[in-house]
C-alpha cells in the first residue's frame, strides 16, 4: 500500500495524514473485499526496513495502528473477517502486542475473509525464521537433512495454511516486491499501478482483478497444456 506520504506532500499535509488517509482505504478495500466474496486479503502496513524511517513518523505510524485495531476490530468481527498479523512482534510496545492478541482473538472463528496484516515483516526474515524451525529439529534428532522438502519449508512460513497468492498489487508507481512474501509470490500475478494507495479505489482495484483475469496461468506447462487442461475441466482460461 504504497504512496501515503507522496500523497500527504501532494496536499501539504504532513506524512502522518496520508498514513491516515491509507487507513480509511485500508476500511473501504476490506469491505469490497467482503462484499464481492474475496476470501483471502493480506495487506503489507509496515516492513522491517520501515524503521528506518525519521523516529517520530515511525512513533506515529505505531499509535495509528492501536487506534485503527481497537477501533475497527468489532466491526470486522460483525461482518465476518478473521484478523491476524504476521512479523515479528516482540520489536512492537506491550500496548500494541496487546491490540493484536485481542483483534486476533475476537476474530479467531470467522470465515468470511481472512485478512492478515503484515507489521514487521519481511520475507528474508519469513525464510530464514522457517530455516531456523528446520534446523533445530535436525539439532534435536527429530528431522534428518536429507528429509527438507521444499514442502516441509513452506509448511513453517507465515500463512502457511492459506492458499499461494494468486494477485500482488503494488500501488505508489513502484515495480518491485521489497522483501514482500518472497516465497509464497512465486506463481502469483503481479499488478503495479502509478496510483497512490489513498486513491486506489474500488474501480482501480477492478482494474487490477479484471487485468488478473484476463491472463493464462500456466505454471511451468505450455499455454496449448493449460488450454487443453482448461478445455476439458471447463474452467476460464484466465481463472486456471
Amino acid at each position: 500500500m504504497d504512496g501515503n506520504g507522496r500523497w500527504a506532500k501532494q496536499r501539504r499535509q504532513p506524512r502522518i495524514a496520508g498514513h491516515r488517509a491509507g487507513v480509511e482505504n485500508v476500511r473501504a478495500m476490506v469491505r469490497h473485499c467482503v462484499e464481492t466474496g474475496i476470501e483471502c486479503l493480506t495487506i503489507f502496513a509496515f516492513s522491517s526496513e520501515n524503521w528506518r524511517r525519521p523516529p517520530t513518523e515511525v512513533r506515529l505510524l505505531m499509535d495509528l495502528f492501536i487506534r485503527a485495531l481497537r477501533g475497527e476490530m468489532r466491526r470486522l468481527h460483525d461482518n465476518g473477517v478473521r484478523l491476524r498479523v504476521i512479523g515479528e512482534r516482540t520489536a512492537f510496545s506491550a500496548k500494541l502486542q496487546d491490540a493484536i492478541l485481542d483483534a486476533e482473538h475476537l476474530t479467531r472463528d470467522n470465515t468470511r475473509l481472512q485478512l492478515t496484516i503484515a507489521a514487521n515483516y519481511g520475507g528474508q526474515w519469513d525464510l530464514t525464521e522457517a530455516a531456523r524451525q528446520l534446523a533445530m529439529a535436525v539439532a534435536a534428532g527429530r528431522l534428518q537433512p536429507a528429509d527438507i522438502t521444499s514442502e516441509m519449508l513452506a509448511q513453517h512460513l507465515c500463512l502457511a495454511d492459506l492458499p499461494e497468492p494468486d494477485l500482488f498489487i503494488r500501488s505508489g508507481g513502484e515495480r518491485r516486491v521489497s522483501n514482500y512474501l518472497l516465497w509464497q509470490l512465486a506463481y502469483t500475478e503481479l499488478y503495479f499501478t502509478d496510483c497512490l494507495w489513498p486513491d486506489f479505489d474500488v474501480p482501480e482495484f477492478t482494474r487490477a482483478l479484471e487485468s488478473y483475469a484476463g491472463r493464462q496461468r500456466r505454471f511451468g506447462m505450455t499455454g496449448d497444456q493449460v488450454e487443453r487442461a482448461t478445455s476439458a475441466s471447463g474452467l476460464h482460461l484466465g481463472n486456471a
